[in-house]
Formats: C-alpha cells, structure tokens, sequence
C-alpha cells in the first residue's frame, strides 16, 4: 500500500475540487480524510487472524468499487444538508475513496487490489507500478526502507498530486474572476460597454 500520510495527501488534493464553503469547513477535510484511509480499515485484519488472500483480507473488500461507492452514498446521504447539491459530495468522495485503491494498485508489493470485490475477488495491479509498497507498521519507516518508501511516494503522488491541487484551484481562481468581470460589465450603463 501507498502509506496513509499519501493517501491523506492526495484525497486532500481531490478535495480542492470541491466548493470554496467547504474548503472553508475543517470538518470536511476531516471527512476527506477519513474517506482517503478507510479502506485500510481491513488491515485490523491482520491482528486477527483474516488471511491477506481472502474476501476480508488486506486489499479485499474495503479496497473495491462497491465499498467506495457505499462509502461514498453512506456519507453523502449522512452530510445532504451540510453540503449541498449532495451529488457533487457524493462523486467527490466516490474518487477520494477510490483513489485509494488505484495508488495500491501502482506499488511494486502484496497482492494486488480487489477493485470488484465480492463479485470477482481477483486482485489486480497496473501495469504501471512504481511506488514503493509501504510497510503496515510505523516502525519500519524510522528505517532506510522507509526513506526510499518517502522518496518513491514524493516523487510518484505528492508532486502530481500538489500539481493538480493548484492546477485546480487556478482554475477556480480564474472562473472566480471571470464571473466577476461579467457581473462588473454587466452593472455598467449601457453606453459605457465596450
């Protein structure tokens, strides 16, 4: 897996496409956040017993298209009124909650992603992998390992992805005064238009 700090990173990045009244709210970025890392719930797994191969292993179930999606219509049906229109924070959190088994699916370890799990429980990867597979434990990232692991993730998802992020909101910036100039054209008396 891509480590939990990455996948922060980049549902946060997705998150700057969403309204400027919720980048203003600290509680949806605490929900972008939790919709970025819970598919790594699975990795509880671990502790009791699951095997990684299985229905309820690591990258199983949680990590597929179906749990995005009740993920995403759980949440936004919970948070309609908080954000509103509800389908803009329901595709939204739909692709923070997938792009966390897309960048799984781009690292060189485990067992692949179970994107339409329980339908098909093949994992799968991209042919494109280059992100290093991060460890579950924290300690292994006080390690030699775990600074190649940060170098592989800067390099392959937080650069592309603070890229997008501001490719993002330049765009918002320059929609914002493109509004503001037609408003401001528009209150202009009629013999004073170019």
């Amino acid at each position: 897996m891509a480590s939990l700090i990455t996948h922060a990173l980049v549902g946060t990045a997705l998150g700057q496409a969403s309204d400027r009244e919720w980048r203003n709210d600290w509680r949806f970025w605490c929900l972008v956040v939790t919709c970025s890392i819970l598919p790594d719930i699975d990795s509880i797994g671990f502790h009791a017993g699951v095997p990684y191969g299985s229905l309820w292993g690591h990258r199983g179930l949680t990590h597929s298209l179906l749990f995005a999606a009740f993920v995403a219509a759980g949440f936004t049906l919970v948070l309609r009124r908080a954000y509103p229109p509800s389908w803009k924070l329901g595709f939204l959190l739909l692709a923070v909650v997938v792009s966390h088994g897309v960048l799984d699916a781009m690292t060189n370890g485990g067992l692949g992603v179970a994107f339409f799990s329980p339908f098909d429980t093949q994992r799968y990867f991209f042919l494109f992998r280059p992100i290093q597979v991060s460890p579950l434990g924290i300690r292994h990232f006080f390690s030699t390992r775990g600074v190649n692991i940060l170098i592989s993730e800067v390099l392959w998802i937080w650069c592309p992805a603070l890229v997008f992020a501001a490719l993002v909101r330049m765009g918002q910036w320059w929609r914002r005064r493109q509004i503001v100039t037609l408003r401001a054209e528009a209150n202009q008396p009629e013999g004073e238009l170019r």
